[in-house]
């Protein structure tokens, strides 16, 4: 099967994408979907705020959302893929309905399923996920095609309820594996949120 480039693939490079969003995190809460966008937060900079999510595809929208809802003083930073957000589509009306100022939501969007072999996505065959998330009632969507607007959402994700989508290269990169571990992950996440171990 040829994995040629179509006139909807994204060019970015995203661990150079990944580099720039998590930039300087200081206490940003950064949770990350399921495959490649948990090995671009570990290249980025492995660190206790980062909770990567093994194995729930599709959840890290409405993990992300709970953290919002209970972490209300913290910005939330859910850092995922167009496979893992299409398989929690339904995910995007939630978040809208409620309304956390305190919530985003990044899409690395290269139009394919990275974890199953690279076959073309939804958004490969013209699902647009931004316009999704505004239909679905986020008041705040974009997308970003190049670094400068890359650069722009930085800070716009940090500091608003913003849904986006990032264009990026189907390009595959070696893998950076951050620590695996559940427990050892919700451990070290909830001591550097000052909480008790449970």
């Amino acid at each position: 099967m040829s994995h040629a480039s179509l006139p909807n693939d994204g060019t970015l490079d995203r661990r150079a994408v990944a580099a720039v969003l998590l930039r300087d995190p200081g206490d940003l809460l950064v949770v990350t979907g399921l495959g490649s966008t948990t090995y671009d937060a570990g290249a980025a900079g492995d660190r206790p705020l980062n909770f990567y999510l093994w194995g729930a595809m599709g959840g890290a929208a409405m993990i992300g959302l709970g953290l919002a809802i209970a972490q209300p003083k913290k910005h939330v930073l859910v850092l995922t893929g167009d496979g893992e957000q299409l398989m929690g589509i339904g995910a995007l009306a939630t978040l809208a309905a409620a309304q956390r100022p305190n919530l985003s939501v990044a899409v690395l969007d290269n139009a394919r399923f990275g974890e199953t072999g690279s076959q073309r996505s939804h958004t490969g065959h013209g699902t647009d996920l931004a316009a999704v998330a505004a239909a679905c009632g986020w008041a705040a969507t974009t997308t970003a095609r190049d670094m400068d607007a890359v650069e722009a959402l930085r800070p716009r994700l940090r500091s608003e309820a913003l849904f986006a989508v990032i264009r990026i290269a189907p390009t595959e990169v070696p893998r950076h594996l951050p620590p695996r571990d559940g427990t050892f992950l919700t451990h070290r996440f909830r001591a550097a949120l000052g909480l008790p171990p449970i």
